[in-house]
């Protein structure tokens, strides 16, 4: 039976009985009182919000603009902080001079950033990108550079005694090899990309699912806001599985170890 549920069928009927089962548990908790439904929230009121959120297409519109500034955040973000990862291994003075630098801003909560980009970019998309160009892009930085330092010593010494240059060791050896540990952070930053959007809405924004959120809470309209988390779920889930197989076309060897360990 546990083989037969054991598929990605299995496992999704599974994961639907779970969602049912929490939310009719909670549903009848708020009809026999046990739950206060201003407290907590009733799924009766949060499918009514949804579906009225919907029907003014508010939903839509502010889901588009988080969308938008989640994946702009993210492939901004993750394209610079490589590049520039990438770079540091190419001046090991560079490197070593912004190092400390490096460790500092990455020590520090990216959202304390958020008062001083809403100040720099204004309240527009402009200023939600810009922050999460700041949680993904030390991200994608670090992981470059780490995954540059450990490229393979070996295959670096041998290019050098064929008559290699700097340059050509790091087309041939740094950049092929950095890529799946580059590719590996998709995963990480487009959850960043995400906060930084909803983040940069929180602090000042006419749009957005962070926006829809706030202005909620204001009201002490906890079904709206509840529709607003679940939206936000359901775009991260998305996201993180076009993220997903995004990785493994750029990385399909990846998918076939994974399958060989599952066979063990």
């Amino acid at each position: 039976m546990r083989r037969g549920l054991d598929t990605f069928a299995g496992r999704s009927f599974l994961q639907l009985c779970i969602v049912v089962l929490v939310l009719g548990a909670w549903q009848f908790g708020v009809n026999q009182g046990w739950i206060s439904s201003f407290m907590v929230g009733a799924p009766a009121d949060i499918w009514r919000a949804l579906v009225l959120s919907a029907s003014n297409n508010s939903l839509w519109t502010d889901s588009g603009y988080t969308v938008f500034e989640a994946i702009a955040g993210f492939v901004i973000g993750t394209v610079s902080g490589s590049i520039i990862g990438l770079a540091l291994w190419y001046s090991p003075f560079i490197a070593r001079l912004t190092e400390p630098f490096i460790i500092a801003i990455n020590s520090i909560p990216k959202i304390a950033f958020g008062p001083i980009v809403i100040l720099w970019f204004g309240t527009g998309l402009s200023s939600k990108v810009a922050l999460a160009v700041s949680l993904t892009a030390i991200v994608a930085l670090i992981a470059a550079y780490q995954a540059a330092k450990n490229a393979d010593i070996d295959y670096q010494t041998l290019l050098i005694t064929l008559g290699a240059n700097k340059r050509d060791i790091f087309f041939k050896v740094i950049v092929p090899s950095s890529l799946p540990s580059i590719i590996a952070t998709f995963h990480i930053n487009i959850g960043f990309g995400l906060v930084g959007a909803v983040v940069g809405e929180f602090i000042s924004s006419e749009h957005g699912l962070g926006h829809m959120i706030f202005t909620a809470s204001g009201l002490y309209d906890l079904n709206s806001v509840w529709a607003g988390l679940f939206m936000l779920m359901v775009i991260g889930f998305v996201l993180y599985f076009v993220v997903d197989y995004i990785e493994r076309k750029l990385l399909p060897w990846k998918e076939d170890t994974h399958q060989n360990s599952l066979n063990v």
